[in-house]
């Protein structure tokens, strides 16, 4: 379509605006959707929750924020001038350069025209009869378009904990979430943090050498494993910007986008000496490799997984001085790798600090959040501040937000009631024109996240483009294609030992009323099994769907 064309689409149902498109989100797959879109000459219209872009680098602005993706991999690959100009300054670089970075390329691709700020959308409805959504905003403003596209997020839905008073604290407190934008003072404060997944582990790296008094308050700990960052050196950056073809072809063969990729060998296929020696390269090394490129069967199979784990506790309890705390940062219920693997620069040694404490809340559970502190069931501690780092209600939370409904006003929740049912991981039958980017059971989710979105866009944007060239005006998952995709994902997940834990990768949101049953949200065959199974839907004149 021409940009005269795209001008005139734009156009006006009564007093609603009508557009081509309209996608939800301005991080970094609705950036990248809206310039794809925007290359067809199509109407676009973003609305944006924030007050600018980023998506998870606007809202996540927490001390320790960043990467634990290589830069260079992560920033975006569909330009190679922008990939020429950029200067990443950090192997795994924190969330102010990476949200420069962002609003870099709105500026270098003039996206902000397009993109509505400070506007959350509460409902978004399908017409049957126009073949359009009608998204309605909190502010009560609608507008219409021919096609939906979610670019939400799979952790973008807040939780704060199910516990008694919470909101009767007198002193600071945060969500990591919802960091303010401006500086926060933690000179001789008394600090608690409440989580010790991936974004507290940050945060309590980060302030504990800043605060006067820190308490950490654990539920479940994790496996962590060192980041070992450092500055890009001018050599370095030299040959990265050289090697981005070659780099990014590699991403393109691995199970997860990420330059790491799985040892062909078994475990028990080598001595205990090989094994041992190769686990403390592994460790020594930067960045996810000692997750993503470990022996092929740590992550399925339970004795290899055991062996790896007790290699990671004797790391943990090298690190920690005081044997009791060691043992409490050690995790009991579930093997490494089968939660998310937060990455950490000197996290186990801040407890090794006189004035950081550990508070096993399983041993001492907290009873309720006073207006002073934090009550447990043995003792009531004083605070200046409360940080909760208490995670997202994962992958679904985000649609769970907004009332969706499509054919014969089904909703999306109801749909989703027993478990996500999809069709690539990109729609739903039931819910014409709406296409999921990073949504449940898609490969996005279990990858380095920028390059799956690409993916995702890149096939979103050639449907629209067969659909308009053709001009097809409904385009929707038939339910045997969803039955059957949704078969695929449940297969795919068959012996990998994560399935049997609980965490957000399983669903599991105990902050969260009903989100206590595990769930397959992701897609396990790895991301170029995916993009085949993708490609190979389009070759097909889009099998598994009806286009009219």
């Amino acid at each position: 379509m021409s940009a005269p064309a795209a001008a005139a689409a734009e156009t006006r149902t009564g007093s609603v605006p009508t557009h081509d498109a309209i996608i939800i989100g301005a991080g970094i797959a609705g950036m990248y959707q809206l310039y794809r879109l925007r290359e067809l000459g199509l109407s676009v219209q973003v609305f944006e929750t924030g007050s600018g872009v980023g998506g998870t680098w606007y809202w996540n602005r927490y001390p320790g924020a960043r990467f634990d993706s290589e830069s260079y991999t992560y920033g975006y690959a569909f330009d190679e001038q922008l990939l020429q100009e950029w200067n990443w300054s950090e192997h795994f670089s924190a969330q102010p350069e990476t949200l420069r970075y962002l609003n870099h390329v709105a500026d270098r691709f003039d996206l902000r025209r397009h993109i509505r700020f400070n506007s959350r959308v509460a409902e978004a409805s399908f017409d049957e009869a126009k073949r359009e959504w009608e998204v309605a905003l909190e502010s009560g403003e609608r507008q219409r378009s021919r096609f939906l596209i979610t670019c939400i997020g799979p952790l973008s839905a807040d939780t704060l904990p199910r516990i008694p008073g919470v909101h009767d604290f007198e002193g600071q407190s945060f969500h990591t979430y919802r960091w303010p934008h401006e500086p926060v003072d933690f000179a001789g404060k008394r600090v608690a943090v409440i989580g010790t997944g991936a974004t507290g582990v940050q945060v309590i790296q980060t302030i504990a050498p800043l605060v006067g008094q820190l308490t950490v308050f654990q539920r479940t700990p994790n496996w962590c494993t060192p980041l070992h960052n450092r500055p890009i050196t001018e050599e370095e950056q030299a040959r990265i910007k050289a090697n981005y073809p070659a780099m990014f072809e590699l991403l393109r063969t691995t199970p997860g986008c990420y330059i790491h990729n799985t040892d062909p060998r078994g475990t028990f296929e080598v001595t205990e000496e090989e094994r041992e020696a190769f686990w403390e390269k592994l460790y020594g090394e930067p960045g996810f490799g000692i997750w993503m490129a470990n022996f092929r069967d740590v992550l399925t199979d339970p004795r290899a997984n055991a062996l790896f784990s007790d290699f990671v506790a004797r790391k943990i309890r090298q690190r920690v001085k005081d044997p009791a705390t060691a043992e409490k940062l050690i995790p009991r219920c579930h093997g490494f790798g089968t939660r998310r693997v937060p990455q950490e620069t000197r996290y186990y040694e801040a407890f090794n600090l006189p004035h950081v404490r550990l508070v096993d809340t399983r041993e001492t559970p907290i009873e309720r959040i006073t207006g002073t502190g934090i009550r447990t069931s043995d003792a009531e501690y004083d605070f200046d501040m409360i940080i909760y780092a208490t995670g997202f209600d994962a992958i679904t939370g985000a649609f769970d937000r907004i009332e969706f409904r499509g054919t014969g006003g089904e909703r999306l929740k109801d749909h989703w009631k027993d478990g996500p049912k999809t069709y690539l991981g990109l729609m739903s039958a039931g819910f014409p024109n709406m296409l999921t980017i990073v949504g449940p059971h898609n490969a996005s989710t279990r990858c380095n996240i920028p390059r799956c979105i690409e993916q995702n866009v890149d096939w979103a944007t050639d449907l629209l483009r067969h659909a308009t060239e053709r001009g097809i005006t409904r385009v929707e998952a038939t339910p045997e294609a969803e039955a059957e995709w949704s078969r695929h994902i449940e297969e795919l997940a068959a012996g990998m030992l994560y399935t049997q834990i609980d965490s957000w990768a399983t669903g599991i949101n105990r902050n969260v009323e009903g989100k206590d049953v595990r769930r397959i949200l992701q897609y396990q065959g790895g991301a170029p099994q995916y993009r085949a199974r993708c490609e190979a839907v389009a070759a097909q004149g889009y099998a598994g769907m009806t286009l009219s």
